[in-house]
C-alpha cells in the first residue's frame, strides 16, 4: 500500500468518527468536569477524554455501518466513506468494534458512573437511535440522551455519582437538541424521506413541527437559566444565557415555519450552545 493510499485510507476512518461531533463531545465531558466542584488529576482527565472520544468514535462508526445502504439516498452523506465504497464494510464494523471495547475499560479507570454512563450512551445510539430513525420521529428524543451525555461523564469524573446539579448541566445539552433536530429535519425533509427517515415534519407535517420547535425553544431557554439558580455558573453566565436565549427566541418567533426559517434556526442554534457553555464553564470555575 502506498503512502498516498494509506493517507487517503487514514482520512477515511477518522471521517467515520465525525470529528467536528466529537470535538463537541469531547469539549462538553471536559467542561461538564471542570464545572464539578471536586478537582480531578490531569491523568484522570486525559484518561476521561480518551474514553469520550472512544465511545463517541465508536457510535458514530457504528452508525455510519450500520446506515451504509440508507446514507447512499441522501445528498448529505451520499459521500461519505461506506457509500462511496472507499473502505470495506466489515474494515468500518472492526473499527468501531474496536474503539467500544477499548473505551469503557478506559473510562472505568476515572470511575465506574462515568463508565456506565459511557455504555448506556453507546448502546443508546447504536442499538436503539440508529434502528428507530426508520420507525419513529421519537428517535430525536432517544438520540438526544447520548447526544447530552459527555457531560454528565465529565461531571461524575469528577464527583462520582449523578446530582441535581450535573444533570442540570445534562439538561441544557438535552433539551437544546430537540428543536435544532427538529430544524435539521424540516429543511432537509426531501433527503430524509428519501432515505425512508421517519422525521417529526414528515410523520405530522410541518405546521405541527413549527409550533413543537417553538415550544421547546420555550424549554430550552427555561433550561439553560437552572445551572445558575443551583450555583453551578454566576451571573456573568446568566446574563450571556439571556441573552443568547432572547437571540434564538426572536429567531424562531420571528419565522413562518419555512425551510429558509428552519435552516436560519439551525445555524443560530449552532452559535447558541457553544457560546452558552463556555461562558457557563468559565464563569463556574471563577
Amino acid at each position: 500500500m502506498t503512502a498516498r493510499v494509506l493517507t487517503a485510507k487514514t482520512i477515511d476512518l477518522v471521517a467515520l468518527v465525525k470529528p467536528r461531533i466529537m470535538l463537541m463531545a469531547l469539549l462538553t465531558a471536559a467542561g461538564g468536569m471542570s464545572l464539578a466542584p471536586h478537582a480531578v488529576s490531569g491523568s484522570r482527565a486525559l484518561l476521561l477524554l480518551l474514553g469520550t472520544g472512544l465511545i463517541v468514535g465508536a457510535a458514530n462508526t457504528l452508525n455510519m455501518w450500520l446506515e451504509r445502504d440508507v446514507d447512499c439516498l441522501m445528498s448529505r452523506t451520499k459521500n461519505r466513506p461506506l457509500p462511496q465504497n472507499r473502505l470495506e464494510a466489515n474494515t468500518a464494523l472492526a473499527f468501531g468494534a474496536i474503539q467500544g471495547a477499548l473505551s469503557v475499560p478506559v473510562l472505568a479507570l476515572t470511575g465506574v458512573v462515568p463508565a456506565a454512563l459511557g455504555l448506556v450512551a453507546l448502546l443508546l445510539y447504536v442499538g436503539v437511535y440508529t434502528p428507530m430513525k426508520q420507525r419513529s420521529h421519537w428517535a430525536t428524543w432517544i438520540g438526544a440522551v447520548p447526544g447530552a451525555m459527555p457531560a454528565l461523564m465529565g461531571w461524575t469524573a469528577a464527583t462520582g455519582r449523578i446530582d441535581i446539579a450535573g444533570l442540570a448541566v445534562f439538561s441544557v445539552l438535552f433539551f437544546w437538541q430537540i428543536p435544532h433536530t427538529h430544524a435539521i429535519a424540516l429543511y432537509r425533509l426531501r433527503d430524509y424521506d428519501a432515505a425512508g427517515m421517519k422525521t417529526l415534519p414528515g410523520t405530522h407535517g410541518l405546521t405541527v413541527t413549527h409550533r413543537t420547535i417553538l415550544a421547546f425553544l420555550l424549554v430550552q431557554v427555561a433550561v439553560s437559566f437552572l445551572p445558575a439558580l443551583l450555583g453551578t455558573a454566576g451571573l456573568a453566565y446568566l446574563a450571556f444565557a439571556t441573552v443568547l436565549g432572547a437571540m434564538v427566541m426572536y429567531q424562531g418567533f420571528s419565522g413562518d415555519g419555512s425551510t429558509k426559517w428552519a435552516r436560519n434556526l439551525f445555524l443560530a442554534s449552532i452559535v447558541y450552545l457553544p457560546i452558552l457553555f463556555t461562558v457557563m464553564v468559565f464563569d463556574g470555575r471563577a
